[in-house]
């Protein structure tokens, strides 16, 4: 154990010469997080099939509990009977765990009719505000006091239906409308909504459920209120962002990977990416397989991070890695979170040629990138991208912080070393 590194959970990657063979993914971290929340409306029980089992998950379970639900969770089974909810009150502690807790503000408020709760924590990247979410919610009749970061929150009823038009398609923000929506008096039309297909996995759960939506998936959606939703089963999406990883993974270093159980069509932007730095990419009903050929990765030029169906934000670290060794150079351009190129000064120290300004990222492809005493993962993406670089490098990485991993990612490096990678935490 290197001095100074006592009781602290760490990876350790040995540089890998080829991956092969399949692996399934998860279901979808940002598909499973609002359809939970999703559940505190139903009157009945609900059974969510294909919930990944990550420590964001058990932060919402923890949640919801403390609320009054009752949660019977078997790995990738969960049942949650809202019933008997009654408290209106979130933990400062457990709302600073993750981002996605700031749902339950249009969830709690529309089943309670009040809901107090602070601003929400997550992966450190950058100001993302909630104006969106409180401007929102108090048009649709929420009241709502804000002390140093407290959220008072009450309805004198119901919340009313509202044209409400976002000033960007947030994600979080049209699902904390709809979540209110559902169960207000009148019809809500939101314009420049959200098009992740995680927006529409929560729709299609809340549909089953009884809800009125038309849209999901589109820029207008259109929700019409009902008097209650009921329980129902739903299956969450495959996570397309740990697809991804995993193909990249194989692009990095070399092989032949399928990627089963997944969605293709959630994928399109990043597959094409894979298809022009020279990896043959076969494409089924549920699965993807890459071929990885030996010689050098081919450039990729630019990459520009975008809303759905654009290039997405949670797989811009992956591909720096890719441009990292590739023959030639890659601009970045994030515009979506301003402080997401953290991975950035970590992939440096493995001889990595990258300069960032601002919300540019130029990245150089070196020859060679080599193992590194010990790397810091500073969040979720980030995390999975530092493991990448490590398998392509030369030599042996240790790194940490990955209790991020942990977060999106599900037995994520027995699964890498399924696929023949060299890695083990300790």
């Amino acid at each position: 154990m290197p001095d100074g590194v006592v009781g602290v959970e760490r990876l350790v990657v040995e540089h890998a010469e080829r991956l092969s063979g399949e692996v399934a993914v998860q279901g979808s971290k940002n598909s499973a997080l609002p359809i939970l929340t999703a559940t505190l409306l139903c009157d009945g029980i609900c059974t969510i099939e294909n919930c990944p089992d990550l420590s964001d998950v058990d932060v919402t379970l923890e949640i919801l509990k403390s609320l009054g639900a009752k949660v019977l969770k078997e790995k990738n089974s969960v049942i949650v009977d809202s019933t008997e909810v009654c408290g209106f009150k979130i933990s400062k502690e457990m709302m600073k765990k993750i981002r996605s807790s700031i749902l339950f503000l249009g969830a709690l408020s529309a089943r309670m009719g009040r809901a107090e709760l602070c601003v929400p924590g997550g992966c450190k990247l950058g100001p993302r505000p909630i104006d969106w979410h409180l401007a929102a919610l108090s048009q649709m009749g929420l009241k709502i006091e804000n002390q140093d970061k407290m959220l008072f929150c009450e309805l004198e009823d119901r919340f009313k239906g509202a044209e409400i038009t976002l000033p960007l398609p947030s994600v979080g923000a049209t699902e904390n409308i709809i979540l209110a929506a559902v169960l207000a008096k009148g019809t809500t039309i939101i314009r420049n909504a959200a098009r992740e297909p995680e927006i529409c996995d929560l729709c299609d759960f809340l549909i089953k459920c009884g809800a009125r939506i038309e849209g999901a998936g589109q820029s207008e959606v259109k929700i019409v209120g009902v008097e209650r939703l009921s329980g129902a089963e739903h299956r969450v999406i495959p996570d397309r962002i740990v697809a991804v990883t995993f193909l990249a993974a194989a692009a990095a270093v070399g092989g032949d990977v399928t990627v089963q159980s997944v969605a293709p069509a959630h994928m399109q932007s990043m597959l094409e990416v894979f298809k022009k730095i020279g990896c043959d990419v076969n494409v089924a009903a549920e699965s993807v397989q890459i071929l990885a050929k030996d010689k050098k990765l081919a450039p990729i030029r630019e990459i520009v991070t975008k809303p759905y169906p654009g290039f997405p934000t949670d797989a811009q670290a992956l591909f720096m890695v890719l441009a990292s060794i590739s023959d030639g150079s890659c601009m970045f351009v994030e515009n979506i979170f301003k402080n997401r190129y953290k991975h950035a000064e970590e992939l440096v120290k493995l001889g990595a040629d990258i300069k960032v300004m601002d919300k540019i990222a130029v990245v150089k492809g070196v020859d060679e990138l080599y193992g590194e005493e010990t790397l810091e993962a500073k969040d979720l993406r980030g995390a999975a991208a530092l493991v990448i670089a490590a398998m392509a490098a030369d030599g042996r990485t240790t790194i940490t912080g990955v209790e991020h991993l942990d977060r999106g990612y599900e037995d994520f490096e027995k699964n890498l070393r399924r696929l023949g990678a060299n890695i083990k935490r300790i």
